[in-house]
């Protein structure tokens, strides 16, 4: 037969969730208090310009409306060119006041308070734009719960998360939140962690086998990891807490979404350098306009209403906020499809990529062995080769048992096994043990030369031959004196990798390579199933950072995608560094651009496309920022278009960029 298996509790509830009730409510009252303003501005200006049509109604009473208008437009447009101008910088707002006031001496109050309403407006709006999107990630903080059970020589006692510590053992209820990152002790469940790596269906977590003990919680089986702030399912758990306060994934989520905030994009610095010298340059025109009747033959008011007319026109209002609008949207949408990215910069790079490197173990396959063949030798009973594996590996705590074990007891299913006794490693070569009044020997080619049983049968050479030139790890069996058979274990491609790169092609990544440290068989073997054209194996991570460095001279923009560790050079030296498993491991976290929360390598071509969404709304915001300045600056000059087009122009092209940027927040593509 041949069988192939293919808080603190407020710590860090977290540093993260007392920062973002002081600061997200902070900002959403803020943000309401500004559109209940802009609206009264609003209001005001619209009964003073219909009240103006009226005969009979006092002057007076349309001025105190028209005022009322500049009070409720101008309260914060002042206060924000108040904190400007103390640090020395002339902004969009001073020129917003300085138009508007310049209208008013000219008498033409209502086309002051326009300008007000819609800069106030397109204020208010971009702030909610703002703050829609910090939600939409920081929500994250009122995911962890205020309390946990601990359990204490049996005893529950109810506590805050606070108090908890690593190495305490807690007890989650079903269906309720799991308070701390730890690994499953007791019981099996099904948890649901989409709150925090963005997987779909819920995940089956069982206890760490023979109860070892960690010392970190990247050591953790994915099967007995617990994250906090995720579902336990109708079964309860017991938890060994391992990651607490600072330390957890969802405070070291959060922080870094905080972070990400004040990482400019390329088009957000060419923004801010363009209005650096473009206000005083405005500032300067329009100075000079105040003038043109020294040399035209026309009033000072004519000049003076001109100049008001191109300080309206040519403020960059629009361009300063359609860049980071669309980005923070960017972002929120990431984090809802399971992406964490850092700032604008990798947002907007990933799009541009031409070439991908990907790291072949944890990223391209599971990053664990698994068996892949139990083969038999000719006459020997295939349920003999499965048994005598599952009790002499079950007494090991290799990874390579635990793969044996696993698979072999999938195949033999409920049938009884029996126990072996005595195991001795073998270091480097395998292991020796009892089992059924049998001496068993299991291991590698070098075991069975220095046993003299080499050479073993043609069938089974043949068979060894074989699977080492397809890199799986291949151990003999041998009992008393008869071989049992051949056991193949190989860390396997991942279920998407082969669909993922195949989407990859079609979005016109140019080119893909595989790297990794094992021989170049095991990296051919994982290539040829998945469709990479040209695996790199026996790699250090120094000849990483080489083959990133020549990708780059070849392509201009790469992204490396690995699982943050040994592959932390080369993320660091990429144009994009993306990191598996993002969920388990600090160094990830830390090193990555972009981080796959769900350890899901098919969400990257959703990652590209939202990029490539972001970097079109980015340049559609661009040319209509500044092609509304660059229309409206001449017409003004020449007196064809006065203040109430140019009001309206401006700032309804500050209206239209907020809300383009806002549409990326239902972007769909292909999550």
């Amino acid at each position: 037969m041949t069988t192939m298996l293919q808080g603190e509790k407020h710590a860090e509830k977290a540093g993260a969730q007392h920062h973002h009730a002081a600061h997200g409510d902070g900002h959403g009252e803020h943000n309401r208090i500004e559109l209940i303003f802009s609206l009264a501005c609003g209001a005001f200006l619209g009964i003073g310009f219909w009240l103006s049509f009226v005969s009979g109604v006092p002057r007076w009473i349309i001025l105190a409306l028209y005022v009322l208008t500049y009070l409720f437009g101008g309260v914060f447009t002042v206060r924000e060119a108040y904190h400007a101008l103390r640090k020395g910088r002339f902004e969009i707002d001073f020129l917003m006041l300085f138009a508007a006031v310049g209208a008013a001496i000219l008498g033409a109050w209502a086309e002051g308070g326009l300008l007000l309403f819609l800069f106030s407006l397109g204020h208010a709006l971009e702030h909610y734009a703002m703050n829609r999107a910090r939600q939409a990630i920081t929500a994250l903080s009122d995911l962890a719960p205020d309390d946990a059970i601990l359990l204490e020589d049996g005893v529950q006692k109810e506590v805050q998360i606070s108090d908890l510590k690593v190495g305490d053992t807690i007890l989650v209820k079903p269906n309720s939140k799991i308070p701390a990152d730890g690994v499953v002790r007791e019981g099996s469940s099904e948890v649901n962690q989409a709150p925090i790596t963005g997987e779909s269906i819920p995940v089956g977590k069982v206890p760490a086998v023979g109860g070892q003990v960690f010392s970190s919680f990247d050591e953790v089986p994915k099967a007995s990891q617990v994250y906090t702030g995720t579902i336990n399912g109708a079964q309860a758990l017991e938890v060994e807490v391992l990651r607490v306060g600072r330390g957890s994934t969802l405070a070291r989520l959060i922080r870094l979404v905080q972070e990400s905030e004040t990482q400019q994009s390329p088009t957000q610095q060419f923004a801010k350098k363009f209005e650096k010298y473009f206000v005083p340059a405005v500032l300067i025109l329009v100075l000079l306009l105040m003038f043109a009747f020294v040399v035209l033959e026309e009033p000072f008011s004519k000049s003076f209403y001109r100049a008001m007319a191109v300080l309206v026109a040519s403020s960059p209002c629009a361009l300063a906020i359609s860049t980071p609008s669309a980005i923070l949207a960017g972002v929120a949408r990431a984090a809802r499809a399971g992406l964490l990215v850092k700032g604008g910069k990798p947002l907007e790079n990933l799009g541009i990529v031409r070439a991908i490197a990907f790291d072949k173990t944890g990223t391209l396959t599971r990053g664990r062995p698994q068996l892949t063949y139990a083969i038999p030798h000719a006459g020997v009973d295939p349920a003999k080769l499965l048994r005598t594996a599952i009790a002499v590996e079950s007494l090991s705590d290799h990874p390579l048992a635990e793969a044996i074990v696993a698979g072999c007891r999938e195949e033999l299913g409920d049938a009884p096994v029996g126990e072996a006794t005595g195991l001795e490693a073998i270091t480097a070569r395998g292991v020796k043990a009892s089992f059924e009044g049998e001496v068993v020997h299991i291991g590698n080619r070098r075991l069975f030369e220095e046993l003299d049983y080499w050479p073993i049968p043609g069938d089974l050479e043949e068979t060894l031959i074989k699977l080492e030139s397809e890199g799986n790890t291949s151990m003999i069996v041998h009992s008393g004196d008869l071989f049992l058979g051949i056991l193949g274990v190989m860390d396997i491609a991942r279920p998407e990798a082969k669909v993922t790169l195949e989407r990859l092609k079609e979005l016109e990544i140019a080119h893909m390579v595989m790297l990794t440290g094992d021989h170049q068989n095991v990296a051919d073997a994982v290539a040829a199933s998945i469709g990479i054209t040209e695996p790199q194996g026996s790699l250090l991570p120094e000849d990483k950072v080489t083959t990133i460095d020549n990708l780059l001279k070849r392509h201009g923009k790469v992204a490396m995608v690995g699982d943050g560790v040994n592959d932390a050079p080369a993320m660091v030296r990429s144009t994009v560094g993306i990191a598996m498993g993002a969920a388990g491991s600090d160094v990830a976290l830390e090193t990555a651009d972009v981080a796959l929360l769900g350890d899901h390598l098919s969400r990257l071509p959703f990652a590209i496309q939202l990029s490539r969404q972001t970097r079109r709304i980015i340049k559609q915001n661009l040319l209509i920022s500044l092609g509304m300045v660059a229309i409206l600056i001449p017409l003004t000059i020449l007196g064809i278009a006065e203040i109430g087009p140019a009001v309206i122009g401006h700032e309804g092209s500050t209206l239209v960029v907020v809300l383009n940027a806002l549409r990326l927040l239902g972007f769909k593509g292909e999550e």
